[in-house]
C-alpha cells in the first residue's frame, strides 16, 4: 500500500470517528433535552394515572396522551392477574434448564382438537424424542435433571413446601458446581440437599422420615449430609422440637391445648437443660404424648411413634423425663 492510499485511508478513518463522536454527543443531548424542563431545566416526572409528563419544579406538562405500553386489562388479585396474564412461566432454579426450554405435548392431537393421522403421530414422536436429547446437552445437565426429580419426588412424599424445594435445588447446584459429587451418589447428595433445605426453612423432617422416602440408606445420608454442609459453609441451626410439634399435632388430631401444653414442655426442657444430647425428634413425640395425658385425650404411644417414626421405647423414656421437670417446676 503506498503512502497516498495510507494517507487517505487513516483521514477517511479519523472522519468516520468524529462523524460516530458527533452523533453520540448529539444524541446524548437530545437525552438529557427529553428529561428536562424547557421551561425551569427542572426533571420530569410521569404521571401514568393521566398519562402526561409534568416538571417537578415549575408544574409545566411537558407531554400529555401518553401511550401506555402496560396491559389493556385490570386485576384486582393475584389469582385474576395470573389467570389475564399471557406471559410464560417465571423461571425456577426447580428444573435443570431453569424452566426455559420447550415442551412437546404428548396429545396427539393438532390445533382444532382433531386427532393426527399415523404419520403424523410418528413425526410428533421423533420431535418429541429429539427435542428430550436437545434438553440435556451434556453430563452435567444429565446429572441435574436426575437430581432435581429426585428432590421433587421426596419432597412431595414428606409434603414440604414449594421454598424448601426452591432452596434445596439451589443448594444441589452448588454442590454440582463445586464438584462435590465424585465419590458420592447423585441420590445421596440430593437426599442431604432437601434435609438441609427443610432445616434451614423451619420445618425439619428426621432422618427416618427422609430414609423412607430416599433411595439412600440412613448412614449414607448422614455422612453426605455432613459432607455438603460443611464444603458449602451452610450455617444450619440445631433443629428445635418444638418445630415438629404442630405436625405431630395436625396428624394426631389433638386439641390446640394439648399442642399449647406440649410447647410449654419442651420449653421447661430446654431451660432445665434435659434436650442436650437427646434427639429432637423424640422430645417433642413425647411432650405431644405427655400434652395429650394431661388434657386428657386419648393417643397412644403406639400411634405417637407411628407419626414420628420413633420407637415406643424412646417416647416412654423421654416424656417421663418431661412430666418430672414440669412437676418440679410446679412445686419449686
Amino acid at each position: 500500500m503506498s503512502d497516498t492510499t495510507t494517507r487517505e485511508y487513516v483521514n477517511t478513518e479519523r472522519k468516520r470517528t468524529a462523524d460516530a463522536e458527533a452523533v453520540a454527543e448529539n444524541e446524548t443531548e437530545a437525552e438529557a433535552e427529553r428529561h428536562e424542563c424547557p421551561e425551569c431545566g427542572g426533571s420530569l416526572v410521569s404521571d401514568d394515572a393521566r398519562g402526561e409528563t409534568v416538571c417537578r419544579d415549575c408544574g409545566l406538562v411537558v407531554e400529555t396522551d401518553v401511550v401506555d405500553h402496560g396491559p389493556e386489562w385490570r386485576a384486582f388479585d393475584s389469582a385474576e392477574r395470573d389467570s389475564k396474564s399471557r406471559v410464560g412461566a417465571p423461571t425456577t432454579r426447580m428444573m435443570h434448564d431453569k424452566g426455559l426450554s420447550t415442551n412437546i405435548g404428548w396429545q396427539n392431537k393438532d390445533a382444532y382438537g382433531k386427532s393426527l393421522s399415523a404419520r403424523q403421530r410418528e413425526q410428533m414422536q421423533r420431535l418429541r424424542t429429539w427435542n428430550e436429547r436437545f434438553r440435556t446437552r451434556n453430563s452435567k445437565e444429565r446429572n441435574l435433571k436426575q437430581a432435581l426429580g429426585e428432590i421433587d419426588r421426596m419432597a412431595s412424599a414428606l409434603g414440604l413446601p414449594e421454598t424448601v424445594r426452591e432452596t434445596a435445588s439451589v443448594i444441589y447446584r452448588r454442590a454440582l458446581d463445586d464438584d462435590l459429587l465424585p465419590g458420592r451418589s447423585i441420590e445421596g447428595v440430593a437426599t442431604a440437599a432437601l434435609y438441609a433445605a427443610a432445616r434451614q426453612a423451619g420445618t425439619p423432617r428426621s432422618l427416618d422420615e427422609l430414609e423412607t422416602v430416599s433411595r439412600v440408606d440412613k448412614m449414607e445420608l448422614t455422612r453426605t449430609y455432613r459432607y455438603v454442609v460443611r464444603e458449602l459453609k451452610l450455617e444450619i441451626e440445631p433443629a428445635d422440637p418444638e418445630q415438629y410439634v404442630p405436625r405431630f399435632a395436625s396428624e394426631l388430631g389433638i386439641s390446640d391445648e394439648a399442642e399449647r401444653q406440649a410447647r410449654e414442655l419442651l420449653r421447661n426442657a430446654k431451660e432445665a437443660g434435659i434436650h442436650s444430647g437427646k434427639s429432637p425428634v423424640g422430645l417433642a413425640a413425647a411432650a405431644v404424648y405427655a400434652a395429650a395425658l394431661l388434657t386428657n385425650e386419648k393417643v397412644t404411644q403406639s400411634q405417637v411413634s407411628e407419626v414420628a417414626s420413633i420407637s415406643e421405647v424412646t417416647i416412654r423414656n423421654r416424656y417421663k423425663e418431661l412430666l418430672e421437670v414440669d412437676d418440679a417446676g410446679l412445686f419449686a
